[in-house]
């Protein structure tokens, strides 16, 4: 084996490897271009590296701007992932219901911070616990009411 073929199947591997340990889809396309690559090196020999490093580059970058052009919006990565860690961070509050719950829906206000809520019909003023999210959604129930017991 040449020693280029070895390296772009190990960069490769690596790069798969990566996206596994830390999904984010990036190193996935990178190793996308990787695998290009190496078939590339493997199918033509005497490419030089030059015009390797730039295949890969080139293709990396290509394959990235496909990914986020047509999966982004697809859900696996959230242009706002902050907003979900926000929602997340509420988990157990107990909070005044703000806008009566009405069909399910209704809104409370976490600091200056106004929330949809979903849970049972409940009018201004009830106590609600958090118990879950829903993208940006707080699922609630009474705070009165502990269903646990």
């Amino acid at each position: 084996m040449r020693w280029e073929v070895v390296a772009w199947a190990a960069i490769a591997l690596v790069l798969f490897a990566a996206e596994a340990l830390a999904p984010g889809a990036f190193m996935l396309w990178m190793g996308f271009a990787a695998v290009a690559v190496f078939l590339g090196v493997l199918l033509v020999p005497g490419i030089g590296l030059l015009w390797q490093v730039v295949a890969f580059v080139v293709l990396s970058f290509v394959s990235i701007q496909v990914y986020r052009t047509w999966f982004r919006g697809r859900g696996r990565v959230s242009d706002r992932p902050t907003l979900n860690r926000r929602a997340a961070h509420h988990l157990g509050r107990v909070v005044p219901v703000e806008t009566a719950i009405v069909d399910g829906r209704g809104r409370v206000k976490i600091g200056d911070a106004f929330w949809v809520v979903a849970g049972p019909d409940l009018p201004v003023g009830t106590p609600v616990r958090v118990t879950g999210t829903d993208g940006l959604v707080l699922l609630v129930e009474p705070a009165g009411h502990d269903h646990h017991g």
